[in-house]
């Protein structure tokens, strides 16, 4: 029970981060039973969630009193919701304002559990257009009765909840959309997922590019995982929530995999807004937006064309969205959609024969913000993990718009030279990532001893991987180059290798945050390996 506590804290910890992240300024927890207590971080988790403003006591000499009340309101705001697969409002069964300001530990998980549950699984889960057809016995009785009322219009109904709860949602997804096309059998949330393989084909069923099932079919269950979530992140811009070492045991947490893997529903190209459902094309058309794109007409727009409009409206606001219901159309064509959020990548690339100051202008606006918040969040008060915390959601950020930052910087010009914009573009780019760099060293050097020690050399080490290797027109001297940077890197490598902790050893918060560094290269380190 313990070692499951302890990772359903870590999981929903981060969780709590990756939403917290989006504030205005972010906020982090360290220590879930205690950052919550006094109820300021839950209230500021629910705003975010919520998009609604709440009554809250801040202040640095809050008093139990204050606390209470805070969480007093966070619990009432929660019971005022509807559950969206039962439309009753929500429960809290044994969760009281003093367990949580007491911080204990399984009426605290069971909340945030709770909060997972109702504003994440089951408001993803419920928007499943392919999993609402269970229902259709139903309505294919209410079509019979009315068809004999004729004086009656039809009454539009939305469709029901899937049945079996949020839960069998989630899991049947995942066998619809992924492991059933793959052969590979998910029959739960537990030992299922312990190879990485169902991992691995949630993400190819979303980019199968990015995953090579052959490779990782054969491969060790921690080696699996550990790209899996790597490769999640990166791509995909997916929080990792999960650590290989929590999912590779006999039984892993089911809880802990759920929020993971709900993540990946906002993802899918079919999900929809639940309540768009049931209208037809005629009244989709009568929304201005719409209009002047019926099928008619599109069906004569080229293929492109046709794209570019689909990433347009997928790239307009969310807001617009919850307004206006998107059309068939972007159904149609919704499997573009999933790029996201590399679409910026393909949308700027065709775009650039005849808007390429706009795009790039856009990318240097992005980039100048991005280093705002970087020196905004450096000044935030917090301890070293809130810091790591911060640091590690920007660099993420600075990281998906790799490839588009590269593509803008090819040059169009016949001489090799860069345009104005593009120079603008790429010093931004450059200003971000030394700041971000200088940033993380600072970090590391920051560690208790010895990791600290491991800290400083690792930005070493990265900084020596991700030096281009000049290809010589001689091939012996290209090879003597590499042979020259491997002995040196290897040499580096058993300087250091004391430091680490021994197989088996207990692994502090410091250490787990470094050990992707020491077991997987960043991008950047992989295009140089493809070089070579």
């Amino acid at each position: 029970l313990k070692r499951q506590e302890a990772v359903q804290k870590r999981t929903f910890t981060k969780w709590i981060n990756s939403h917290l992240a989006k504030r205005v300024p972010p906020l982090v927890v360290t220590d879930l039973f205690e950052d919550i207590k006094d109820g300021v971080m839950l209230l500021a988790l629910l705003e975010v969630l919520s998009g609604q403003k709440l009554p809250c006591e801040q202040g640095k000499k809050l008093k139990r009193i204050h606390w209470v009340a805070n969480i007093g309101t966070a619990l009432n705001f929660l019971e005022g919701r509807k559950s969206a697969y039962r439309g009753s409002p929500i429960k809290l069964v044994n969760i009281n304002s003093t367990d949580i300001v007491d911080g204990r530990p399984s009426i605290v998980l069971g909340l945030v559990w709770t909060i997972i549950l109702y504003f994440q699984i089951e408001e993803l889960t419920i928007s499943l257009p392919a999993l609402q057809g269970f229902s259709s016995s139903t309505s294919s009785l209410d079509s019979s009765t009315s068809s004999t009322e004729t004086t009656s219009p039809p009454v539009k109904r939305k469709p029901l909840p899937p049945q079996g709860g949020a839960r069998k949602a989630l899991l049947r997804w995942v066998q619809q959309t992924a492991t059933k096309r793959l052969g590979l059998e998910v029959k739960d949330f537990g030992p299922s997922w312990r190879t990485g393989l169902a991992f691995f084909a949630v993400i190819h069923s979303l980019r199968p590019n990015l995953v090579d099932m052959e490779r990782v079919w054969r491969r060790p269950n921690r080696e699996n995982l550990q790209e899996a979530f790597l490769l999640a992140e990166t791509e995909l811009g997916i929080p990792q929530l999960l650590d290989p070492e929590d999912v590779d045991v006999d039984k892993p947490d089911e809880k802990s995999i759920m929020t993971y893997v709900a993540q990946f529903l906002k993802h899918h190209p079919d999900r929809k807004q639940s309540d768009s459902d049931g209208q037809t094309e005629e009244e989709y058309m009568l929304c201005p937006l719409f209009h002047p794109l019926p099928p008619s007409i599109l069906s004569s727009i080229p293929q492109t064309s046709l794209w570019l409009i689909t990433v347009t409206l997928h790239l307009l606001p969310p807001s617009l969205f919850s307004l206006t219901p998107s059309p068939p159309f972007i159904v149609f064509v919704s499997h573009f959609a999933f790029a996201l959020p590399n679409v910026r990548v393909h949308l700027s690339t065709l775009l650039s024969p005849h808007h390429p100051s706009s795009s790039l202008r856009e990318l240097k606006m992005w980039l100048d913000q991005l280093e705002r918040d970087a020196i905004q969040a450096q000044e935030t008060e917090g301890n070293l993990a809130q810091q790591y915390q911060l640091f590690k959601s920007l660099r993420v950020q600075l990281e998906m718009r790799r490839n588009q930052v590269e593509g803008a910087l090819q040059s169009t010009q016949r001489d090799g030279i860069l345009t104005v914009d593009q120079a603008l573009v790429k010093q931004a780019w450059e200003r971000v990532s030394n700041r971000l760099l200088d940033w993380h060293l600072q970090l590391d050097r920051s560690l208790p001893a010895p990791l600290n020690m491991v800290g400083a050399w690792l930005h070493e080490a990265e900084g020596a991987l991700r030096q281009e290797i000049i290809i010589h027109q001689a091939h012996d001297v290209t090879a003597n180059t590499v042979h020259r940077a491997l002995e040196q890197h290897k040499v580096n490598g058993e300087t250091h290798y004391c430091f680490l902790p021994s197989p088996g050893a207990g692994q502090s918060h410091h250490f787990r945050c470094k050990r992707p560094r020491l077991t997987g290269p960043d991008p950047a380190q992989t295009k140089v390996a493809g070089q070579l």
